[in-house]
Formats: structure tokens, C-alpha cells, sequence
């Protein structure tokens, strides 16, 4: 039996996507405004730097893995216009339907589809850009994810992941502290579900490193990957491209 790890549990690796799954029907309704906190709205911040890097274009075609609640599949839209597409992908559904109202609620209508980042479910060569927010630390094999996001981009195509990293040394005792204590404090209060977030302060340190997730992702094919550090490493966006 293989196991991998559920934040600091050792599971079957069979078992870790019921687990995620779990955390994520749980959070799904509170998940923005548990960002907002969390982040200080930083999170937007984020995001948006990550539009930025990705620079899209009238046309692309984008794929947004994990998206979640929309953020980023909604601000690809705006940039690809009627002539691009984005596809608004998540593993789990309870969140992908809080996505998928509120981008109908906005009027903006996207192909929407539950599918797994290691079974993409799409042709090879298909898309522009692919992203993926805070997704990656929850996959049970992320050299497959990964590779799978590669399969799919067309020759010079960009992956965008950004993701929670290594903070700066001098920051770690009042990160962990603040990740130990405030955090599954906040959940417990706005959310009803300390667990929750106390796995996402564990799965943050089980998540690989700044340099050791650029090696993975040059190991699976990409050509050339730039690591974009931001709040002093609380977060990173790795850009890899398709050569």
C-alpha cells in the first residue's frame, strides 16, 4: 500500500482526494470571505500579479485547474475576450458550483467541468496558458499534474502555478505561529471547522519548497521556469514554459 501525506498524516494514497474533497465541501460556502481574512485581501494582490506575468492575449485559449471560486478564470475572461476561451476546472464540485454562480451572477458564462489535474480530460496542444492557485500542494501526484499541464499546452505556452511557499527565515516563528493558532481560530469562527484550516497550515509545510517545486517542474519537461517570490515568500508563482 502507498502512502503519501494529508497535511501531517500519512494516508493511503488512494484515501487523500476523499480527504481534500472533505475539507473543500466543508469550506466551500465561507471560502472567499475566509481568503479575505486569511490574506488581509492580499490574496487579490496575488492573483492579479499573476495576470500580469501570465499576460494574455485577445484569442488565448486559458486553462484555469483547481479555480475554485473563479477569481482567476474571471479575470482571464476579461483579458481573452469573445474571441479566447477559458475553462474553469476543479476537482471538486461543491466549490466549482460556488464558482460557477458566481460568474453567473456577474454575467459571465465559462465551460465549467469537474475533472482531475492527473487525468486531464483534454487534447494535447489545446491551450495558451494553464494556471493553477493554490491547487497543487492538495494533489496526491504532482509530477503527474504537472505533467498532464504540459501535455496540454501548445509549443511556448506558459504555466502559471502560484502557491502558498517558504516564507523568509526571519518570518518563520511568527508565520508558524500565526498559521497554528490564528488560523484554525479564524476557520472555527467564520467557517465552523477548525480542522480544515489547520490542514491548510500543515499541507503548506508539506508542500515543496521555491526551488525544489522549479526542479520538479524542469524534471517533467518544462524548459525554462522563473520563481516569482511575493510577501517575502509567504506565497510563490512559478512560470514554466513549454519549449
Amino acid at each position: 500500500m502507498a502512502t503519501t501525506h494529508f497535511g501531517f498524516q500519512s494516508v493511503d494514497e488512494r484515501e487523500k482526494a476523499r480527504h481534500v474533497r472533505s475539507v473543500f465541501d466543508s469550506v466551500a460556502p465561507k471560502y472567499d470571505v475566509m481568503n479575505d481574512l486569511m490574506s488581509a485581501g492580499l490574496h487579490r494582490v496575488w492573483k492579479r500579479y499573476t495576470i500580469a506575468v501570465a499576460n494574455p492575449q485577445p484569442g488565448d485559449q486559458v486553462l484555469d485547474i483547481a479555480g475554485g471560486t473563479g477569481d482567476l478564470s474571471l479575470a482571464f475572461s476579461k483579458k481573452v475576450g469573445p474571441t479566447g476561451r477559458v475553462v474553469h476546472t476543479d476537482i471538486n464540485e461543491a466549490m466549482l458550483s460556488e464558482g460557477r454562480n458566481r460568474l453567473l451572477d456577474l454575467g459571465v458564462v465559462l465551460p465549467t467541468l469537474v475533472c482531475d489535474a492527473e487525468k486531464l480530460p483534454f487534447a494535447s496542444d489545446s491551450f495558451d496558458i494553464v494556471t493553477v492557485a493554490f491547487g497543487l500542494r492538495n494533489m496526491t501526484h504532482k509530477d503527474q499534474a504537472l505533467g498532464e499541464m504540459l501535455r496540454c499546452l501548445k509549443p511556448g505556452g506558459k504555466l502559471l502555478v502560484l502557491e502558498f511557499s517558504k516564507v523568509a527565515q526571519p518570518l518563520e516563528k511568527v508565520y508558524d505561529w500565526y498559521s497554528f493558532n490564528v488560523l484554525p481560530k479564524l476557520g472555527q469562527w467564520i467557517a465552523n471547522d477548525a480542522h480544515s484550516y489547520r490542514y491548510l497550515a500543515e499541507s503548506i509545510r508539506m508542500h515543496p519548497g521555491q526551488e525544489e517545486l522549479r526542479q520538479l517542474m524542469k524534471s517533467v519537461g518544462f524548459g525554462h521556469v522563473d520563481v516569482h517570490n511575493l510577501s517575502a515568500g509567504v506565497v510563490a508563482l512559478h512560470l514554466g514554459i513549454k519549449c
